[in-house]
């Protein structure tokens, strides 16, 4: 068991909010979950915990969060100034953990339809929890035990428009606190939809936030799953994402992560027969931050294809963990899985621990691994300076030019300008603190 300093703290948090859902639906799942977070604890020690090996959380330990009760209001044009929301989506936004609010286009329900939005509303109540699993991570766990209302939930059809899952944190006035996100996605057979889940913390006080996301794709399906992780630097954000692929589904993540004191996300896919994942992403560290990415894939039916590419980009004494696996078990035959980790490393005392793996049962199959960690070279810096391209401009090209393959794959237009000017944003920060750009 691992350990829980303010375990007292939590428990009294945890039965005051207990006792408020009662009749609730998920309140079974919520003591589960809550049994299995007492029995885990946090994984502070390095010993017995492989996934935490590089990420220490102590700090997460060691504070006192409280679950976080509504203490703001924000209009569309306050959250708009620091995430995109394009009238032509669908902006369902909560603040504080709790919702706020849908703007942009939304579809009524149309007759007959009722009993039909009932049924898979149920269906996602079953399903939730059933491949986040709070027996083998304490924070899936923490979060079903805060979670005992209904998930939010989604169901994609054909004519949906892109839907984006805003979580706006805002803090409190005094003392840390947490928000458990929890939701359930559904992608009906041979649809076609787009997913933006958008994550940002608007406080300069601690801050937990533990969303835990499943999503199921039917036969044919395809998502576009953009993620967005803007947080402060006093915020913890540790995210899990849990994907079931039936046979043919397409599924496409791309992430974005910076700013967070600790950023976290688990994301594992599980793919069915002739199924297609992509899993790329770009984090951007600086001071003291740490951003980590566990990433894996399982295939269990043949004709599998998936793709594991990160870039990420890291200044200071901040610290990036990428740890990717796939695993092709017997008989998933004609797999192909790639995986992919390319770091930039702009300063001296930055830090990189990259971990691809792959665990192979099958015999006919393509698979391979890799991952690099270099800086920007003065032979580089030259030739652009040659050119007439002044040294600063040099650098902040450079680093940009990095980051440019992952902000393509955000490929609708306001998202794109959004993170292009966020990563401009940042580069001066980035080159203030590096001492290798130009470096033999």
């Amino acid at each position: 068991m691992g350990e829980i300093r303010h375990l007292a703290s939590y428990e009294a948090d945890w039965k005051r909010w207990f006792k408020k859902t009662e009749g609730s639906s998920g309140r079974d799942a919520a003591l589960a979950g809550w049994e299995s977070f007492k029995r885990l604890g946090f994984p502070t020690s390095r010993r017995g915990s492989e996934l935490w090996k590089y990420t220490d959380i102590r700090a997460i330990n060691e504070t006192k969060f409280r679950r976080h009760i509504p203490s703001a209001k924000l209009t569309p044009q306050q959250i708009a100034r620091s995430i995109p929301i394009v009238d032509s989506w669908r902006n369902i936004v909560f603040i504080d953990g709790h919702m706020s609010g849908s703007w942009g286009k939304l579809r009524e329900v149309g007759p007959g339809e009722s009993e039909e939005v009932e049924r898979r509303a149920l269906e996602a109540l079953e399903f939730s929890g059933s491949i986040a699993d709070v027996e083998s991570d304490p924070f899936v766990a923490l979060n079903a035990a805060f979670s005992p209302e209904c998930p939010i939930y989604c169901s994609y059809d054909d004519d949906a428009p892109p839907t984006q899952f805003i979580w706006v944190s805002t803090g409190a006035r005094s003392g840390a606190r947490a928000n458990y996100p929890r939701w359930v996605v559904f992608a009906q057979p041979d649809t076609s939809a787009t997913l933006i889940e958008t994550h940002v913390s608007l406080t300069d006080q601690p801050l937990l936030e533990v969303p835990v996301v499943e999503i199921r794709l039917e036969a044919g399906a395809s998502l576009n799953h953009y993620r967005l992780q803007l947080s402060g630097n006093q915020t913890y954000h540790i995210g899990t994402t849990r994907i079931q692929q039936r046979a043919g589904s397409v599924y496409n993540s791309v992430s974005f992560a910076t700013g967070a004191a600790i950023g976290r996300h688990d994301i594992h896919t599980h793919l069915g027969e002739g199924a297609e994942a992509k899993l790329h992403g770009l984090y951007i560290t600086n001071g003291d931050e740490h951003q980590s990415h566990e990433v894996s894939a399982t295939h269990s039916m043949p004709h599998g294809t998936s793709d594991q590419f990160y870039k990420g980009i890291l200044s200071g004494k901040s610290q990036a963990v990428f740890s990717g696996k796939v695993v092709v078990e017997r008989g998933a035959q004609k797999t192909d899985a790639q995986q992919k980790d390319l770091n930039l490393l702009l300063s001296h005392g930055a830090e990189i621990d990259t971990k691809p793996s792959l665990e192979i049962y099958a015999d006919d199959v393509q698979c391979g691994h890799g991952a690099t960690a270099g800086h920007v070279d003065e032979d580089t810096l030259f030739y652009l300076q040659s050119r007439g391209v002044d040294y600063g401009a040099a650098q902040a090209m450079l680093i940009r030019g990095f980051a440019q393959e992952i902000l393509d794959e955000f490929e609708l237009p306001e998202l794109h300008e959004f993170l292009t000017r966020r990563v401009d944003g940042l580069l001066p920060q980035l080159q203030a603190t590096s001492d290798t750009i130009g470096t033999a």
